[in-house]
């Protein structure tokens, strides 16, 4: 009787697991179209994901409460130094859109400051995982990136930056 227990248990607990794996799980897969938002940037710009067609945008989801995040900022940022000043083909440099989830603005900014962040597309989201971008892309856990092509369509989620490092020199960098 016991050991029917504990398999009915066993069972359950990898039946979460499992469950809780896919829930977490990006909302768009590779091929799909980036659905496209608006939001307004740390400097008070408003924009729309669409105005960067044309560009291979970065598109990361993190929040400065996240220790994961902000040691993929180290990455991030390195990957920005990079590439800083290079084209990516004929369609201009990469842009790197950061979606802030958090629930305090100041530690946002005293985050970006600290790991250096130093590109202006900044975005904060003040209502963590309900916040309405988030939201549009099914963001359960952090960090989540997006690679989107220049007409639109993602090609690689949740990539290290190595890799992404790595697709958009295949893409002919130029100065």
């Amino acid at each position: 009787m016991i050991s029917k227990l504990l398999n009915v248990l066993l069972i359950l607990l990898v039946s979460g697991l499992v469950a809780n794996y896919i829930y977490r799980l990006p909302k768009f897969d590779q091929g799909e179209v980036a659905p496209d938002f608006e939001a307004k940037l740390m400097d008070g710009r408003q924009i729309k994901l669409s105005d960067y067609q044309g560009q291979f945008v970065l598109l990361d989801f993190w929040g400065s409460w996240c220790g994961p995040c902000r040691k993929e900022n180290l990455h991030l940022k390195e990957l920005h130094d990079q590439l800083n000043g290079q084209n990516i083909g004929s369609h201009g440099e990469l842009v790197i859109l950061s979606v802030g989830i958090e629930k305090k603005e100041e530690n946002w900014r005293r985050a970006i400051a600290e790991d250096g962040l130093v590109w202006d597309t900044h975005i904060v989201q003040l209502d963590k995982f309900s916040s309405p971008i988030a939201q549009l892309y099914g963001v359960r856990q952090i960090p989540t990136t997006y690679l989107i092509d220049p007409s639109g369509t993602i090609i690689m989620r949740n990539a290290s930056m190595e890799e992404v490092a790595a697709f958009l020199k295949t893409q002919k960098l130029s100065s």
